[in-house]
């Protein structure tokens, strides 16, 4: 990463929250450090395992994402978070044009070379931001989430199947599915689906959680589909890809 020069912070103040995933520890406290001067709300993390801890805690807005991490590296977390709500900026010091096309295909929103000018990535983050908030629409009655045919309406509180049936839905069960879709595609313990389910409901949620997901499985069970899959030792993964409507 460049070093910056000096200039004003534009007062962003934005309030979007970024999460700035890499090695390099000087790297992380450029990057912070000049975001947050833009009004930024900015965390960090070395690695695959502490950005997923960062994004269970709560909303991100933009992942800034380097490619040569330990263990799973950029790439492959672009791959694993492609079609989820997070959009991806990826950093590389491999800035040729197939390893751009490369990162772009895994489903980035941009890709920068390093080493980068910290006023560049600003700039990019800012245009990936301004996208985002042109896709989302207007919060409607309509709101809610389609998967694999699914539909889970946020208003109603109703599922409705891809044959176009209602299933009914206990509140436990409700707050569950809704705590999957929103975070597709990731690994989820147990004690993070109770504090996501019970986070959104005043009703108690029953702490037997794989009782709770055994009983939403067989009521997602349409076609045979394996929607809500078991990580073994870890927790359990909503497979499909979502999108919100």
């Amino acid at each position: 990463m460049e070093p910056a020069t000096d200039m004003p912070a534009t007062g962003d103040a934005t309030g979007a929250r970024i999460l700035m995933v890499d090695d390099d520890p000087g790297i992380r406290d450029v990057v912070s450090d000049f975001l947050g001067r833009h009004g930024y709300a900015v965390e960090t993390a070395a690695d695959a395992r502490e950005m997923d801890q960062a994004l269970a805690r709560g909303r991100v807005d933009l992942i800034v994402l380097d490619v040569m991490l330990p263990g799973e590296d950029g790439l492959a977390i672009c791959r694993r978070l492609a079609g989820g709500p997070t959009p991806i900026i990826m950093l590389s010091a491999m800035g040729e044009d197939t390893d751009r096309i490369v990162g772009l295909e895994m489903g980035a929103d941009d890709y920068l070379p390093k080493p980068c000018n910290p006023r560049e990535l600003l700039a990019r983050v800012r245009a990936v931001l301004r996208r985002g908030e042109q896709k989302t629409p207007a919060p409607t009655s309509e709101a809610g989430y389609e998967f694999a045919g699914w539909r889970l309406d946020l208003v109603r509180r109703e599922l409705r199947s891809p044959s176009g049936v209602v299933v009914n839905l206990s509140s436990g069960e409700f707050s569950l599915i809704r705590a999957f879709v929103e975070r597709p595609q990731r690994v989820l313990t147990r004690d993070q689906l109770l504090e996501f389910a019970r986070g959104r409901d005043t009703e108690a949620f029953d702490r037997a959680i794989d009782v709770q997901i055994s009983r939403l499985r067989r009521k997602l069970d349409d076609g045979g589909q394996t929607l809500i899959r078991t990580i073994r030792n870890e927790g359990y993964m909503f497979t499909a890809k979502v999108k919100r409507t």
